[in-house]
């Protein structure tokens, strides 16, 4: 009888296991085929909402407009973060490669952290990261079609980020000039 359960336990362990690898590699199947998205989204930052819309496009750039009073953009180029205030007509600039979204704009490294992470099931495929810095990456996925639906982060300044998204195009045209980085001020 005893033999039984831990012959039964071990399939039941190596089925969901290797259930989870699969749905992993069908996330990373679909990762492999885009090259940009346009997508609108809702930002969480210490109870904050922000809504706007961003275009990703593989590798390392995004361009994020809010709809706020402000008129604040986010564009990363590749190795710089701006944060643009419009109306104000001031730019914040950080380096990429000391933010966690450098693991989600570069495709290698989102592909590299979704082999990497601890995989959850609930309302969607949660897979978390934990960096060498001790910060924790999670990245949600749709448990349906395994489309990207959102990541939580924590910044530079610690705070805790919840950014959901709805994507809208995969793989359109995208202009270049929109990560022009603004010079500074």
């Amino acid at each position: 009888m005893f033999n039984k359960f831990f012959i039964l336990l071990f399939f039941f362990i190596t089925f969901f296991t290797s259930l989870f690898a699969n749905q992993k590699e069908l996330i990373i199947n679909k990762i492999l085929k885009i090259n940009n998205i346009t997508y609108n989204f809702e930002q969480t930052t210490n109870k904050k909402k922000e809504i706007g819309s961003c275009v990703l496009f593989f590798n390392n750039k995004i361009r994020c407009i809010y709809k706020d009073k402000i008129q604040k953009e986010i564009i990363v180029n590749g190795k710089t973060l701006v944060i643009r205030h419009n109306l104000y007509d001031k730019n914040y600039y950080y380096p990429i490669s000391k933010s966690p979204l450098s693991k989600i704009l570069n495709k290698e490294n989102l592909i590299n952290l979704i082999r990497k992470s601890n995989y959850k099931l609930n309302d969607n495929i949660e897979l978390t990261y934990l960096d060498k810095n001790g910060k924790t990456v999670v990245i949600f996925f749709d448990k349906n079609n395994y489309n990207l639906v959102g990541w939580e982060i924590e910044d530079q300044l610690q705070n805790k980020i919840n950014f959901s998204l709805k994507i809208n195009f995969v793989n359109s045209d995208v202009d270049p000039k929109i990560f022009k980085i603004p010079v500074l001020n």
